[in-house]
Formats: structure tokens, sequence, C-alpha cells
């Protein structure tokens, strides 16, 4: 490159940081945010795992209630119980609803669930609750929706919150701070390649 190339570079990232730096100063709201990672796409819970251990690096305290899948040992929740009392599971789900088949026994293990989140919610100690697969349980109507919204929407002012699950209700997208949908583009299982240790669990 050119001086003159060099230069011209120099002051458009000159101004490009002015605009960034002036945008940036005008964001002074600290509070707890409500998230919402939904969408058909892979990634929602692995994406909350990122923050989880963002979190746990900041030394921040962590709740997690997996509301579908505590019947799986899988490889995220082996490695965060290495951080001991910084981080409380509650893996309370029995599976998919076509895995059980009974509607009786969705609701019951739902409203357990949300038994165990309302207790972290609660809990003073705690920086960031995770409700895995929450979207699901309230998309087959296994919870009352307006009960989970006003209790999130009524958490403690400093408490972040992350809800995952595909199909999140349109009643929890307009409370959230922050939603993220994950959208598919290709998938391997579309292709006849089965689920994976260390990919998918």
């Amino acid at each position: 490159m050119s001086d003159e190339e060099l230069a011209r570079h120099a002051a458009k990232a000159a101004k490009r940081k002015a605009f960034r730096d002036a945008k940036i100063a005008t964001k002074t709201i600290e509070k707890g945010l409500l998230m919402v990672h939904t969408g058909k796409g892979k990634g929602k819970s692995t994406a909350a795992w990122g923050l989880v251990l963002r979190a746990l690096g900041n030394g921040m305290k962590v709740g997690v209630v997996q509301f579908t899948k505590g019947k799986w040992q899988t490889g995220e929740r082996a490695a965060l119980e290495r951080f001991g009392e910084q981080i409380r599971f509650a893996a309370m789900g029995e599976g998919f609803t076509w895995e059980t088949q009974d509607r009786r026994r969705d609701i019951a293990a739902a409203e357990k669930a949300w038994e165990a989140a309302k207790g972290m919610l609660a809990d003073p100690a705690l920086d960031l609750v995770v409700l895995d697969e929450l979207n699901i349980v309230l998309r087959y109507d296994s919870l009352p929706l307006s009960e989970v919204v006003a209790a999130l929407a009524a958490r403690r002012p400093g408490l972040h919150v992350l809800v995952t699950g595909r199909n999140a209700k349109k009643e929890l997208i307009e409370a959230a701070d922050m939603v993220t949908e994950m959208v598919p583009v290709k998938h391997h299982f579309e292709f006849g390649v089965k689920a994976q240790r260390g990919i998918e669990f």
C-alpha cells in the first residue's frame, strides 16, 4: 500500500472508532437482562453454555434448570460441574414430549422444574439463571405462560436470566431485553449423520 492509501485507511478507521466510542458513551444503563435463544437452528443451548462459562470466568454464580434434558449426561454438564459450588444444576426433565408420550407426566415434570427455577430466581447468591428448554414446555402449555412471564419480569433488578428453546412465545419475546433466533442453513442430521458425542451432547 502507498503512504496515501495507508493514510486514507487510518483516517477511516479513526472516524469509525470515534463514531463507535460516541455510541458506546450513550449506553449507561446497567441491569439484569432477560435473554431468549430461540429458532429452529442448532446452537441455542450451546450458546447458553458459552454465556455460563463467561459468567463463571468473571466469578459469578450460576444456576441452571434443564426442563427436558434431565436424562441426558451431557459433556457441558460434566465440565461445568467441575466449578463446584459456583454453579448449581437442576436437571429436571424426563425427555422430550415425543419420548414420554404421557401428557400428565410432562406437566408434572414441567411443574417440578418450574419450582426449582423459582427457587433459583429467588436466590440472591445467583447472578445468572439459565432456564434451558423452557420454551419447549411453554409451547406445549405444560406451564401457565402468564405466570412464567410475570415471574421473570418480577425478578430482582440485577439478576440475568437466559431462556432457551425453539418456538418462544410472543409474550416472552416482548418481555425480553434480548432475543436471538438461530436459523438453520444446513444440518448433518438431514444427511443421515447421527448425534455425536462432543458435538450434540
